[in-house]
């Protein structure tokens, strides 16, 4: 590997959230990589809204919960999140003792970013009282703001347990709060 062209990766990390280099196009890259995920005792996750390419190289494709679950009961000591910020988050909380590798450092999630975790804490500073209930698809740190986290399967459910003299604070997915 030219070591010029990977110092210029390297430097463009945090603007790319990759490392843009390029690949020895005689590089059988899919037996490559079921070596390295060999050697490495590692797993691939992919969500669904991957593409193919991915997930055909994926131990595991699904939703982001069910993944961090997967995540949680395999032996694999790496786990690959092809996937978004707050799923590498889930996956290494239900995983500490194992690394989580996030593929692309940019990918975010345009419903956890819609509520940014230090305006959330602002906001519920002024309602005390009121239990905060959060879409189980927010970021860590949105979860340590949480009373209860939920999923759109149990979120009815959870809602229904809270009293009813009780304040709820939905966040951050404006759509299923308005449901329930």
């Amino acid at each position: 590997m030219d070591m010029t062209n990977f110092a210029i990766a390297e430097k463009n990390l945090t603007q790319k959230g990759f490392l843009d280099l390029d690949v020895d196009p005689t590089l059988d890259l899919f037996e490559e990589i079921e070596r390295l995920k060999k050697e490495k005792n590692a797993i691939i996750l992919a969500h669904y809204y991957q593409e193919a390419e991915i997930q055909d190289i994926a131990d595991y494709i699904g939703d982001s919960l069910g993944l961090s679950q997967q995540a949680a009961k395999t032996d694999a000591d790496i786990i690959v999140f092809a996937g978004v910020h707050f799923m590498a988050e889930t996956a290494k909380m239900l995983s500490p003792n194992k690394k989580v590798l996030l593929p692309d450092l940019k990918a975010g999630c345009s419903l956890a970013d819609s509520c940014p975790p230090h305006l959330f804490r602002k906001f519920k500073e002024k309602y005390p009282d009121h239990v905060v209930v959060s879409y189980i698809n927010c970021t860590a740190e949105l979860k340590t703001l949480t009373d209860v986290c939920c999923t759109s399967t149990n979120a009815v459910q959870i809602i229904e347990s809270i009293p009813e003299d009780k304040g709820i604070i939905f966040a951050p997915d404006i759509n299923l709060g308005r449901y329930l």
